[in-house]
């Protein structure tokens, strides 16, 4: 997977979103930089501890060409490396076998940007990873751990995007991608579904329509930070009696399958109990 977009949606009137937001602001990241208080913290704590970069000032490389951002304010970085400990890290290290894969598997380089990425298309980008090694988190001006759309953003990011590590390294489990065949979209379609289309077909989402392995991911991110994901996407609807709600439970029960075989998977190959995972990041969010 080269990049992730989570989500992207049209702005109808999208020039008037960039009013208040100073745009590709030409503060450059680099070896000669007098190191401040923020800079000594994360050298301690990310780069010493996990090999990570946390990248909070705008350089030109972290976007394409034709995007527009805003790099974070001074002040919500430290409270977003906070988060990003509470939410992503400290799960991991709290269960069995989870460090381990962490520290061999913990991307490059974590990109902070202060608003979303506007396109010149008219759309906006929330959220992106680019093949394990740098993971950007948008919109970190609005931090707000307490806002489950602002929160379940974030968490969707970072734990879409770890989860494909697993598949990149061990593969999909056996089968995986035969659980709902008929599910998949073609090449730039998914986003034309609705959520309830997607249960229909057996995913949790619609861009996990868009391949086997992005289903696999999305299924991972919904399970750790969806604390509904039960009743949305496994528990049967009962007393059917209309062909939409058999279609959901039919759906459900591809979405079952599919967790199932990738508990299995990462038992087997990383160890970890993706139930006990959860736990640890569900704790964090009662």
């Amino acid at each position: 997977m080269k990049k992730l977009i989570l989500y992207t949606f049209l702005i109808t009137a999208f020039s008037s979103c960039y009013e208040k937001e100073e745009l590709n602001v030409p503060i450059k990241q680099n070896d000669t930089e007098i190191e401040t208080e923020l800079d000594r913290y994360i050298e301690e704590n990310f780069t010493k501890k996990y090999g990570m970069a946390i990248r909070y000032r705008f350089v030109d490389r972290y976007v394409n060409p034709g995007e527009r951002v805003t790099p974070p304010s001074l002040e919500v970085v430290r409270p977003m490396l906070d988060f990003i400990e509470n939410f992503w890290i400290d799960p991991y290290l709290e269960v069995a076998n989870g460090r381990k894969f962490f520290e061999e598997n913990v991307p490059a380089e974590i990109v902070l940007l202060g608003g979303v990425i506007y396109n010149g298309d008219g759309t906006v980008t929330l959220g992106t990873a680019d093949a394990g090694a740098q993971i950007t988190f948008t919109n970190v001006n609005e931090i707000n751990p307490d806002d489950v759309d602002w929160r379940n953003l974030q968490l969707q990011t970072v734990y879409h995007e770890f989860a494909h590590t697993v598949h990149q390294r061990f593969k999909l489990p056996n089968a995986f991608e035969t659980i709902s065949p008929g599910g998949y979209t073609s090449a730039g379609s998914w986003f034309v579904l609705e959520n309830e289309d997607a249960v229909k077909r057996g995913f949790v989402s619609p861009y996990s329509t868009s391949s086997p392995n992005e289903d696999f991911a999305e299924t991972v991110a919904f399970y750790l930070f969806d604390n509904e994901f039960m009743p949305n996407f496994i528990e049967q609807e009962a007393g059917c009696s209309d062909q939409d709600c058999i279609d959901k439970n039919a759906g459900r029960l591809m979405i079952e399958d599919k967790l199932q075989s990738i508990a299995q998977h990462y038992e087997k190959v990383t160890g970890i109990n993706l139930l006990e995972l959860r736990e640890a990041v569900q704790s964090r969010l009662e």
